[in-house]
């Protein structure tokens, strides 16, 4: 599951009124933790853990303390804080029956129980002393307890249950007994999801199933947690279905460093950390507001900023990272960052001490820094309001989770010069490729690690992981894909901080898809039917045997097998001899309406064969056939000892029987689910192979989808260069050069035709102009994602470009006023400004529209002057738009910096915007104009022209002019070259032998319809066809699918069905094509046989010939009736008269 945030929401790791939270936690007794050397040096313990605000820390006020003191069964002062803890939560509750709920709570002990109401009795032996005892080792986290066919929950976690995830309480609004809520079994995933999505922990406790002895309670166990990001897995192995896993939550640690600000994020189930240091302000407040966190702990290094004091907001510097956490639960921690973090992470969480976490982060040098949240949020890179969504135009409508996230975290964290170029590489192959590819199994590694962790790895997930494994070694067979997998390692490399050779890689793929496929009972084995018996539902053994039957190898449980198929004849044989007699006596017996009903039916919810009837028994016994089987009829009872119903009969033999099936189905099942755990623990010491091989086939999904994607929109791979560095001084050139050759707004499909393409030669500071609606913003927009997309290694939008790898891109396009930070929206860009003039180097691309527009015109022009000339001795790349015109009046002292204008034109006597870049400088807005289309009423309007002539008349005859401007410096100088709107062309065992016999009917359809298709291309091309331009057939096999050459390109293809028969179509879109045949019933395993042709009116030729020639030789068709719309192929072809070409 994948969340994407919106530039203005704010996440919510918990919920604000955790304003003491976890502050209050007693720490446990530490070990020391071993880290890597690159963290922040001090060592020294947390002395005190303070909130945000100053007055709340660990002691407790005298008025609070007291009343708990008062109360009964408090037995330790930490008791305190975690019951002061759950005070705050209820007091947050607002719905009416947990109110009600809350006022017969206590807050004496931790779970709120007051002993002297109903059933609220702690004494040793009672469930709630049991209950006690779990929620001691876990105070923070709700506990629901499993009670027979219930999770029950009782004190504040009743409450929250009611609260949170909808329930309502047992017994109803009474109040003589304590808070209880709870869920069914069934319900559980739902009740953990609403919990857990409101920010809550979880604690479940299982009860050992099973008879128990006379008056005795059933044992119990915590069988595991539910946290936000870490879903609950007990008991999945046994399950038939796969587990949707969200995207994991980390613990986040913020502090400051030498270099800058630094982030420490921790995974607790990958049991990785990942350190970034180095960052500025903007860039932790994007990662914050676009990542989902669990839980934010804070050093007390930032608690004073630069100025001395003790509050963030107070000067300008951390004014933004206060202003994201002032509205969220944080904690203040204290000495080592990771180290502190780390330990917070295991008392969370409950893990052990000597639970190690491995250290994941990849080295930041020569790496660009991560966008800032204004970066991301205005070219839409996060989801925001009013902007296109990048993502959603980079990838295929059907590429979602796992590889689009992905692709967004590259986005926001722009890989190395290495890792981009690497990146490029592939997807230039992955572009000219004519094989077929894999599906690319995604399985996101936290579920892996988690599942095999736990031992609770299923046989539909064992067999994912071996699809993983498998398209890992169909890569490295193919030559065209091998090249792109051995590229794919440094990618995967990067994202995971694994290190895996290719060949080790390869041969591990090998052996541990050879060890699942020794156990694993694969998709297309058919040898585990279920047990099937006359006289017995086929429902019953299908319920009893469906939940461990073709689960693993029939091999490795032969006697279990056997054990069961000989208990369920002895079964049927029971049932005949006991059963029969009397259903065959009913059905001789001629009655009127109410005579004798009887059948042998099966009882669901008790899993038994019984016998259900009524007014069977004679009235006379007479020693006819089925009186001896009706005298040994007994009522059914169910597993509690008590009678089921008044028409439902058993006999001692057949219930020996079915306990005798149900033993030997237990057995099995135990055995099975024993092999499985077993494989998971063999396969938990391959996790690091593992993780590797799925992150990279995420990786390679990802870039397969853009590459496609790209192709479609007529996108180009960029020329990247790297940043020249001179050997001798160590220092970068400054000569910095970006071309863009026919740049078109990413959010505009050129295919279509549609965009309007400007050229952007850029080895300076662009100081642009414009009309408003003249395409300022827009241009900027593309730049900084055509950059962004370019330094990531993707496509671009345009007809060709060469992009320098920068350090860093910042754009800025608009602020709003903060009243919570109590900043207008000058302050906000101001910030912003200090920001990019602080960070831009030569090696920088900054992007500013309408600068300074916050302010009075005379000064807000002197500040933007003074901000460009230091833009320009930075010597970065980049566009400052402005409607501030009397900017060049002042005496700037810039050296590089040149005047460029979005065009217009006189139409019909009116002025109108062409959204082309021109040299020069553009003094008309067309304000008057634009107030107009927008519905602004005449009158204003014509009021606000009269204004302007009498203050402005001597500049009125310049209103509708462009006039050319010299460049500030003609050695700075370039001149952009106006594009015409264009539109481009679209460019020219027994499973063993099915498989050998479905291989063979494949390769005769291929051999036909190269013979068919042979002449007509002759006579088509009116030349010989030689083995450069001979067809060449391709096959798309089970779960593989079209690479991405046939985007765009014309194919015929042939359908061959799972029953032989074939269907033969053309597409100028083979890939959804492919989908749309795979998405109908018993077509997912379908493969296909395709060859490209030069355009679709042979595509169509071709297709038709095949539709009438096909047949001819023996093959069976299902859409005959297609090619009788043509009047060509009609005739019969003599396959001797032609040649085979491959």
């Amino acid at each position: 599951m994948y969340w994407f945030l919106t530039a203005k929401s704010m996440v919510l790791s918990g919920h604000r009124w955790r304003s003491v939270g976890l502050l209050i936690r007693s720490p446990f007794p530490r070990r020391p933790i071993t880290t890597s050397p690159l963290i922040i040096s001090s060592t020294r313990n947390p002395k005190q853990i303070n909130c945000f605000k100053e007055r709340k820390t660990l002691t407790i006020n005298n008025k609070t303390s007291n009343k708990l003191k008062e109360s009964k069964n408090v037995y330790t002062e930490k008791d305190y804080l975690h019951v002061t803890w759950w005070k705050e939560k209820m007091e947050t509750c607002r719905k009416a029956s947990s109110m009600q709920m809350i006022n017969r709570l206590t807050y004496s002990n931790l779970l709120g129980l007051d002993d002297s109401l109903k059933n609220g009795s702690m004494k040793e032996g009672t469930l709630n002393s049991e209950i006690l005892k779990f929620k001691s080792r876990f105070p923070r986290e709700v506990l629901l307890c499993r009670v027979g066919d219930f999770y029950e929950a009782i004190g504040f976690d009743a409450c929250i249950l009611v609260e949170y995830a909808g329930l309502n309480p047992f017994g109803g609004t009474r109040s003589d007994s304590i808070p209880k809520a709870g869920c069914p079994v069934v319900n559980l995933r739902q009740t953990l999801d609403d919990l857990t999505r409101h920010g809550f922990s979880v604690c479940i406790v299982e009860e050992v199933q099973g008879p128990t002895q006379a008056r005795s309670r059933k044992s119990r166990f915590i069988s595991g947690h539910a946290h936000p990001g870490s879903p609950y897995v007990f008991g999945l192995v046994e399950d038939d279905h796969d587990l949707e896993f969200p995207e994991p939550m980390p613990v986040i640690g913020l502090s400051r460093s030498a270099k800058g600000y630094c982030i420490v994020s921790v995974l607790e189930t990958m049991k990785t950390y990942s350190l970034d240091d180095g960052l500025t302000e903007e860039a932790v407040v994007t990662k914050l507001r676009t990542c989902h966190y669990h839980h934010l702990f804070i050093h007390k290094s930032l608690k004073n900023n630069s100025s001395g004091t003790t509050r963030w907001a107070e000067f300008g510097e951390g004014g933004l990272l206060w202003g994201e956490c002032n509205g969220r639960h944080f904690e203040w921690i204290d000495g080592n960052i990771v180290n502190e973090i780390l330990f917070k992470v295991k008392e969370l969480y409950g893990l052990e001490d000597d639970v190690t976490f491995r250290n994941v982060t990849v080295a930041s040098e020569n790496k660009p820094h991560p966008l800032t949240l204004g970066t991301a949020s205005q070219i839409g890179a996060i989801p925001t309001e009013g902007v296109p969504f990048l993502l959603k135009i980079l990838l295929p409508s059907n590429c979602t989770g796992l590889p689009a996230m992905y692709i967004r975290d590259l986005l926001l964290n722009p890989p190395t010069y290495a890792i981009a170029s690497t990146i490029q590489a592939i997807g230039k192959l992955m572009s000219n490729i004519s094989c077929s590819i894999p599906e690319f199994t995604c399985i996101a590694p936290s579920k892996l690690v988690k599942l095999l962790e736990l031992r609770e790895t299923n046989h539909i997930e064992f067999c994912k992981i071996k699809s993983v494994l498998d398209e890992i070694l169909q890569l490295h067979k193919n030559s065209e894909l091998n090249e792109i997998l051995m590229l794919l390692v440094d990618p995967t490399w990067a994202a995971t901080g694994l290190k895996v050779d290719i060949e080790i890689l390869v041969n591990e793929c090998e052996s541990i898809s050879r060890t699942i496929g020794e156990l694993i009972s694969l998709d297309d084995e058919n040898d585990q039917k279920f047990s099937s018996h006359v006289n017995i539902p086929n429902d019953f053994f299908e319920d009893m045997e469906s939940s461990w039957k073709s689960r693993v190898k029939k091999i490795h449980l032969k006697e279990a097998y056997d054990e069961v198929d000989k208990a369920a004849e002895a079964l049927s044989v029971a049932v005949t001899e006991d059963f029969l007699p009397i259903i065959n006596r009913i059905k001789a017996t001629t009655a009127p309406f109410g005579g004798p009903k009887g059948e042998i039916s099966y009882a669901r919810e008790h899993r038994a064969i019984w016998f259900k009837g009524k007014r069977f028994a004679p009235s006379v016994w007479a020693g006819t056939a089925g009186e001896e089987q009706i005298k040994q009829l007994k009522p059914s009872i169910d597993s509690k000892g008590r009678k089921v119903g008044e028409e439902w009969f058993t006999t001692v033999k057949v219930e020996d029987a079915l306990t005798r099936y149900h033993d030997a189905g237990a057995k099995a099942k135990s055995m099975v689910l024993e092999l499985l755990r077993g494989l998971s623990a063999d396969l938990q010491a391959k996790i690091n192979v593992l993780v590797f091989a799925s992150m990279l086939l995420v990786i390679a999904k990802a870039l397969f989808a853009h590459v496609s994607e790209g192709r479609r929109r007529k996108w180009v791979f960029p020329t990247l260069v790297q940043s020249p560095i001179c050997e001798e001084t160590e220092q970068i050139i400054r000569r910095r050069e970006m071309k863009i050759v026919g740049l078109s707004p990413y959010w505009f499909d050129a295919a279509e035709g549609n965009a309007v393409l400007n050229t952007v030669n850029m080895k300076s500071m662009f100081l642009l102009t414009g009309p408003n609606g003249g395409g300022k913003s827009s241009l900027l927009r593309s730049i900084c994602a055509a950059a962004l997309l370019g330094v990531c290694g993707f496509m671009v939008p345009a007809e060709s470009a060469l992009i320098p790898h920068f350090d860093s891109i910042m754009l800025h396009v608009k602020s709003y006023d903060s009243p919570a930070d109590g900043k207008s929206s000058f302050q906000i860009e101001m910030s912003e400004m200090r920001s990019i003039v602080t960070r831009a180097t030569s090696q920088s691309l900054v992007l500013v529209d309408e600068i300074c527009r916050g302010t009075e015109t005379a000064k807000g022009t002197c500040i933007a002057g003074s901000i460009i000339e230091t833009l320009d001795s930075s010597g970065c790349l980049g566009v400052v738009s402005t409607h501030l015109h009397d900017i060049f009046n002042l005496p700037l002292t810039t050296k590089n910096t040149v005047y460029k204008a979005m065009g217009s034109e006189i139409v019909n006597g009116k002025t109108k915007p062409t959204w082309k870049l021109i040299d020069g400088i553009c003094r008309e807005s067309l304000a008057f104009e634009t107030a107009q289309k927008e519905g602004v009423p005449e009158a204003v309007i014509q009021r606000a022209e009269e204004l302007y002539n009498s203050v402005y008349t001597k500049d009125l005859s310049s209103r509708k002019k462009i006039t050319k401007a010299q460049p500030i410096s003609s050695k700075g100088s370039s001149k952009a070259e106006i594009q015409q709107t264009s539109s481009q062309e679209v460019p020219i065992f027994c499973a063993n032998e099915s498989r050998n016999q479905m291989e063979k009917f494949r390769k005769d359809v291929e051999d036909i319809v190269c013979m068919i298709c042979h002449k007509k291309l002759i006579e088509v091309w009116k030349t010989k066809i030689t083995p450069e331009v001979a067809l060449r057939c391709v096959v798309i096999g089970p779960r593989e699918q079209p690479p991405p050459s046939t985007i765009g390109a014309s194919s015929v293809y042939v359908i061959l069905r799972p029953d032989k028969t074939l269907y033969v179509g053309e597409t100028d879109d083979l890939q959804g094509r492919v989908r749309a045949h795979r998405a109908k019933e018993g077509m997912h395993n379908a493969s296909f046989l395709y060859f490209l042709v030069p355009g679709k009116s042979l595509a169509c030729q071709l297709e038709t010939l095949l539709i009438n020639q096909l047949p001819n030789h023996g093959f069976k068709l299902t859409n005959v009736a297609d090619g009788q719309h043509r009047n060509f192929g009609t005739s019969d072809i003599s396959l001797e008269s032609l040649n085979l070409h491959r």
